[in-house]
């Protein structure tokens, strides 16, 4: 195998506009880890180790207290599963719906989604299990785990975006995902009383998000913008500074080339009130209603 497992890792990785297939990644990395241990210490005769010391440091705690104790927890919850079917569904869901947003809105913004989305669901799911006295008897051992809340606020803030894109499922047909979207919240609220009431409270606080950023975005606010602003700031403090050489040189300069054409293409790069403008029609329209032009012209924007 040329290159190995790592070089595949870090070429999948490493591709631009690429948020999907990266967090798609942690969550398959995270649940490779977990199960394992969960193998050696169930081998190891030491199976107690594991429910006691590893998991939760991953899942995020409904009980106050303890929430407040592993505060990091509120976003590990969101990269970690244990059933294979459970992370199958949710990656095949987050692949599904996230290419359409990273395709017209950019890679960032997937981001922005996924992780707003699983914050408030984790702080939903919280003040639900503490708020009502329904669960009393549970709040003190229950905790949340799984990507659903983040991959939920991707479904909604996708059939928002695009109303009426549609897929095509297997045994129904061409299916709008504004359809699929509500099937999803409405099967999330009906058994919010069941066994998995926490996961089911999180996706509707997921689905409030997704709804929430694009109605917001379509008005030119980005309600996700300080989780990339974050991210940003804590890649640069891993990130060696380049040593500065001053240079000094006398006479007339011609414009380069390259400058020449990094200004032409800067003119030609939509403003952001024609964006905002396509993004306001497509909300009223769908996407099918716009020209070739003005697709063209959001689908540059989205490489920014």
């Amino acid at each position: 195998m040329n290159g190995g497992l790592f070089e595949d890792f870090k070429n999948a990785w490493g591709k631009p506009n690429n948020a999907v297939v990266q967090i798609i990644l942690i969550n398959v990395v995270v649940f490779a880890v977990l199960n394992i241990l969960k193998v050696v210490f169930y081998y190891g005769q030491f199976p107690g180790l594991y429910l006691e010391y590893i998991r939760p440091f991953f899942t995020l705690p409904s009980s106050i207290s303890s929430a407040l104790t592993k505060p990091w927890t509120l976003i590990t919850y969101m990269f970690s599963h244990e059933g294979f079917w459970h992370i199958l569904w949710n990656m095949m869901m987050l692949y599904w719906f996230g290419r359409i947003i990273q395709e017209f809105l950019n890679s960032k913004r997937v981001i922005s989604i996924y992780v707003l989305g699983g914050i408030v669901g984790g702080l939903s799911y919280i003040f639900v299990y503490n708020a009502f006295p329904n669960f009393e008897q549970v709040v003190a051992g229950s905790t949340l785990i799984g990507a659903s809340a983040g991959v939920v606020a991707i479904v909604v803030g996708a059939a928002v975006f695009m109303p009426n894109y549609t897929f095509f499922l297997m045994f129904i047909g061409p299916v709008k995902i504004k359809y699929i979207a509500l099937v999803t919240v409405f099967l999330s609220l009906i058994q919010s009383t069941g066994s998995n009431a926490g996961g089911e409270i999180a996706h509707l606080g997921g689905a409030l998000v997704g709804w929430l950023y694009i109605t917001q975005l379509n008005k030119g606010t980005d309600i996700g913008s300080w989780i990339i602003s974050f991210i940003q700031f804590v890649k640069s403090m891993f990130k060696p500074q380049p040593k500065i050489r001053v240079t000094h040189r006398t006479g007339n300069r011609r414009p380069s080339r390259k400058a020449d054409k990094k200004s032409k293409m800067t003119s030609e790069e939509p403003a952001q009130a024609e964006i905002d403008e396509i993004l306001d029609k497509i909300s009223q329209s769908g996407y099918e209603s716009l020209s070739k032009e003005e697709k063209q012209k959001l689908f540059n924007a989205s490489k920014k």
